[in-house]
């Protein structure tokens, strides 16, 4: 069991898009244990590769007593919309309403390369659209309206100092 310590903004490798599994091999497996591990946690919803460190796509989720991982997500459809508090391990004690499509659905592959499709609404399509935005390079306070933008890296500042 290796429970993996978080990356926070402003660490890099949050910026950076990550890149496809090419292969299955014992490292990608470890990394998916770690993934497993670290948001088997109350309070995580969901975890991607880079907040650990690694630009691979991958993320691991715990939703509702669901926990599991996809590989290689891509976020093949969304629709609806939802409007309501979002929060980050990468961004510690921050919450903001965020806008965001309230049905996501996700397809990858898991670690026998067998294509893997999860989907939902509510709190379950939030964290498919979060997770994403993570492995393309994003956080959630690219999504906030400016003027929310501004206080929330005001407020980062403050605490990195």
């Amino acid at each position: 069991m290796a429970l993996r310590d978080i990356r926070v903004v402003p660490d890099p490798v949050l910026r950076t898009p990550c890149d496809e599994i090419a292969e299955i091999t014992p490292a990608i497996e470890s990394l998916v244990q770690d993934l497993l591990d670290t948001v088997d946690d109350p309070g995580r919803a969901g975890l991607s590769a880079n907040q650990i460190g690694v630009s691979l796509r991958a993320f691991s989720y715990n939703i509702d007593g669901r926990v599991g991982y996809v590989l290689n997500p891509v976020l093949v459809e969304k629709s609806g919309e939802q409007y309501g508090d979002e929060g980050c391990l990468s961004v510690p004690g921050l919450w903001y309403k965020t806008r965001r499509a309230d049905y996501a659905k996700v397809e990858g592959i898991n670690l026998r390369g067998e294509k893997v499709v999860l989907e939902g609404s509510g709190l379950m399509g939030r964290m498919l659209q979060h997770e994403c935005d993570h492995l393309d390079g994003h956080v959630y306070l690219d999504r906030l309206e400016k003027e929310e933008r501004r206080a929330a890296m005001r407020q980062i500042r403050k605490q990195n100092r």
